[in-house]
């Protein structure tokens, strides 16, 4: 944790660093143009020079994740030069880090021949990430670039949906015989200049490539030379995936089982390729921050810097949408005006009523899409669950109601209004734990992500809902 915390701030250091240098080299490019004096145009030049000299040697010396940072942190006009200024045999690299919306708006700005210099140095999992992006002609030379074997392992990774597992899957891998020593298996290694990364298990393989089990690095390494790969292979504990596999249910069984990598087989048992922890943990980043987008009704497709228009129009969506359950809220509330009129106190209370049965639904609905997310939300037990949620909305709305009333009758001396308050509440929350789990779960079983709209749709029911209920009561038994 203590290197976490250092490269923090080591990365927001490194922001402004490059911050201060644009500013430099724009000031100085400033006084050059306009500058009379032909000695002070020419040393501004040199000065603005010197900057970008200074940008790209620090450019140089950082990591590709932390420059994906600095140019998400950039306005479009600054993040451009930048790009300019990273080397082109780190742009692969760089353009997997970013964000989608940052990478069009590199891509856009790049020639066809940088694009193509710059895919052919990733492997074929990376290049299906990528793809997307890419312009056609761009991929058809890229895929003329591959080897056979290359370019079946890409259109392997580019065939399954994004959320699976087929799409974080890693061709770069190991596999050996059983049936050979330890020290054939090393001196096969040795004749790597590397071993792939996250290289934490060897695959055991038959001669028809069917996974057998696997060797630990570390087991291989403190075994005699002469011992038989089959002695010391395992198959207990052995995780494995399979390509159509949800991603969500992989990256479980990553922090279930602390796995470094896992194999992906076949329905027949032929290894494919292998899924490693660091393809997992950008999953889940990614989706994280696409339901945390998703939950205030934007896109992740939007760049932080994009232009008005695409902002707008990635925004107009969920504001319809609250627009339309405002109205239906309002004319809610305008078929009991006259009983506002006659008792006044309604207007004051009723937005208690619809905010804590908000606040209710949300709260249920943030334990049924975190069950679900975590596969434990099941059809045996989803009954269970709503009666669960309803009695705690029962119990808060009795106790909460309670207090709300005891506050209207304080403020206003009217037994009665205190009573209607109780009840208001009292059904409301028990309204907003119902659709708190319904809402969800009907979005789960339409193959819709549950994350995505839920809390609007449950703001809209439990305010419209609370002011009938509310008001309604109010009319029957006040006015």
């Amino acid at each position: 944790m203590p290197e976490v915390e250092e490269k923090r701030p080591r990365l927001q250091e490194n922001l402004q660093q490059v911050i201060e240098l644009l500013r430099r080299h724009e000031a100085a490019d400033e006084l050059a143009r306009d500058s009379d004096d032909e000695s002070a145009a020419a040393e501004a030049a040199h000065a603005a020079g010197e900057s970008l000299a200074e940008l790209q040697a620090r450019l140089d010396d950082m990591h590709p994740a932390d420059i994906a940072h600095i140019l998400e942190a950039l306005p479009l006009d600054r993040r451009l030069i930048v790009w300019d200024f990273v080397r082109q045999d780190r742009d692969g690299e760089i353009l997997l880090e970013v964000s989608d919306a940052v990478r069009e708006s590199l891509i856009a700005h790049m020639e066809t021949d940088e694009l193509i210099a710059a895919t052919e140095q990733l492997d074929a999992d990376e290049i299906a990430d990528l793809a997307p992006d890419l312009p056609p002609e761009v991929m058809a030379d890229v895929l003329r670039s591959l080897s056979v074997e290359e370019r079946e392992q890409l259109r392997a990774a580019m065939s399954y949906p994004e959320d699976s597992v087929g799409a974080l899957m890693d061709f770069d891998m190991i596999g050996v015989r059983e049936d050979v020593t330890v020290e054939v298996v090393l001196r096969y290694l040795r004749r790597h200049d590397e071993l792939p990364d996250h290289t934490d298990q060897l695959f055991i393989i038959d001669r028809a490539e069917r996974l057998q089990g696997f060797v630990p690095v570390n087991r291989l390494l403190v075994s005699s030379p002469d011992v038989l790969v089959s002695d010391i292979m395992s198959t207990e504990g052995m995780v494995t995936l399979h390509p159509e596999q949800d991603a969500q249910e992989a990256a479980l069984a990553f922090e279930r089982y602390d796995l470094v990598s896992a194999p992906v087989v076949d329905p027949a048992g032929k290894l494919l390729a292998r899924v490693t922890v660091d393809a997992v943990v950008d999953f889940i980043r990614s989706r994280s921050e696409s339901e945390m987008l998703s939950a205030g009704g934007l896109s992740e497709d939007e760049d932080l810097f994009a232009p008005v228009w695409a902002s707008l129009r990635n925004r107009w969506t969920w504001l319809a949408v609250n627009l339309v359950t405002a109205f239906v809220a309002s004319r809610v509330i305008g078929l009991f005006e006259n009983s506002i009129e006659k008792l006044v106190a309604l207007a004051a209370l009723m937005p208690i009523v619809a905010g804590i049965g908000g606040n209710t639904g949300n709260q249920t609905m943030t334990m049924i899409v975190r069950g679900l997310a975590l596969g434990q939300v099941t059809s045996d037990n989803a009954h269970k669950l709503l009666v669960k949620e309803f009695v705690v909305g029962l119990l808060n709305g009795s106790i909460w109601g309670a207090v709300v009333g005891l506050f209207a009758f304080a403020i206003y001396h009217n037994w009665q209004l205190g009573l209607v308050m109780m009840g208001a509440m009292l059904l409301n929350l028990m309204l907003a734990a119902v659709m708190g789990f319904a809402i969800p779960i009907t979005m789960h079983k339409l193959g819709r992500d549950p994350a995505v709209g839920s809390s609007v749709m449950i703001t809209a029911i439990t305010d419209s809902g609370g002011f009938f209920i509310f008001l309604g009561l109010a009319t029957v038994f006040l006015v």
